[in-house]
This record gives structure tokens, C-alpha cells and sequence, in this order.
């Protein structure tokens, strides 16, 4: 199997920090250069449809876009340690968990960083107030994460789970601008703190763009 990955981007990074927890050596990275447009070649679009990253090739050619759907899949084929779920319970609230994460939290700061940044005029025709707006979205759902973990370490069960690499690269993603949770969220800090802390974050992390 092969993933298609680029540094900086956060979606990509799910997937990196997912196979870092699972420890799956055995999936070649190929990584591409978005600023070069490695992502929009006839080659690649043929394969993956849209001009998205990470894409997941399968050994039979099967190819598939979206960070969450290859996350499902590399759990199915190496499922532990499990972080999907294990009980029909447990699938339901993780599920929960991380749709929240993304829409509410995670999605809006890329939209911030997308829309403000200037690197990213590259990428985008920008509009600074859609930018401002999403990370202000994202600000208050955050209030309802620090609510969540008040009562338990991680965000949707007694362990890591999907929903806290969603939520948690979203978040970082967020240092591009110079986003960070409000310090008055201690809850939403502690568990920033042990996201860091984990040894899969240092493979979750961007490495230096390609030449």
C-alpha cells in the first residue's frame, strides 16, 4: 500500500499521526508538493478523483481520499491498539466526538488558516473575514471540548481515539497564525499538553517541505 502525504497540511497529518499510534511500518509515504501542484496531475487525478491529500493506494489499485475513510480502513487492517471503538456503544460516542471535533473546531481553523495566511494565497483565493469569522466559530466550540474533558482525559473514551487526533491537528494546525486555545480552557490545555507529549505526535508533525 502506498499514502500520498504532504508536510504541512493538517489532513495529511491525521493519517501520519494514526499510523505513528498504531506503529504501521509497512506502508510506503510518498510525499507530494503542493505549491508545485503534485496534487493536480493527470496521473494523480486519475487515481484519486479530486485533487485531495493524503490518498490511500491500495495493493489492488483500489484508491481512496479523505483522511477519516483511510484511518478506518488501515484500522480494519491492523486493528490495534483500537482507536475506532470496540463496543457498538463505544463506536456510537467516538464517532460523536470526532464529527464534533472536525465540523465545530477543526474545520473552521483550517478555513482561518486558509483565508489569512499568506502562504496560503497560493492555494486560495482568499477572503480575510470568512478567515476571522471560522476561527471565532472555533474558539467558542472549544469551550465545549474543555466542558467534555473536564470529566475525563481524552475526548471520547478511557483512551486516545480518532476524535482526539482530529480535534487536536486541528487546533495545532492553528499555530500557522498564531491561533491558540484561550488560557482560561485548562481542561482543553492539559490535554493539548499530553497530545504533545506522545510519541506519535513527533511523526504527526510536518517535516521540511520537499525541494
Amino acid at each position: 500500500m502506498k499514502v500520498y502525504d504532504t508536510p504541512l497540511a493538517p489532513n495529511p497529518r491525521r493519517v501520519r499521526w494514526f499510523m505513528a499510534e498504531k506503529e504501521i511500518t509497512d506502508v510506503e509515504v510518498i510525499t507530494l508538493n503542493l505549491m508545485e501542484g503534485q496534487h493536480k496531475t493527470p496521473d494523480y487525478l486519475a487515481k484519486a478523483g479530486l485533487a485531495n491529500v493524503p490518498m490511500l493506494e491500495m495493493d489492488d489499485g483500489t484508491c481512496i481520499t479523505e483522511s477519516v475513510a483511510i484511518c478506518r480502513y488501515l484500522e480494519s487492517r491492523y486493528p490495534e491498539p483500537n482507536l475506532f471503538g470496540r463496543t457498538p456503544e463505544e463506536v456510537a460516542v467516538i464517532e460523536m466526538w470526532m464529527r464534533r471535533a472536525e465540523m465545530m473546531v477543526a474545520t473552521p481553523v483550517m478555513v482561518g488558516v486558509r483565508h489569512t495566511h499568506p502562504a496560503m494565497a497560493a492555494l486560495e483565493q482568499q477572503a480575510p473575514a470568512v478567515g476571522e469569522h471560522n476561527i471565532q466559530g472555533a474558539t467558542r466550540a472549544l469551550k465545549v471540548l474543555d466542558r467534555r474533558l473536564a470529566d475525563q482525559e481524552w475526548l471520547a473514551a478511557d483512551r486516545l481515539t480518532i476524535a482526539d487526533i482530529v480535534a487536536f491537528v486541528g487546533v495545532d494546525f492553528g499555530r500557522m497564525i498564531k491561533f491558540r486555545p484561550p488560557e482560561e480552557l485548562v481542561h482543553v490545555g492539559r490535554w493539548a499538553e499530553a497530545m504533545r507529549a506522545r510519541p506519535a505526535a513527533k511523526a504527526g508533525m510536518p517535516q521540511k517541505s520537499p525541494t
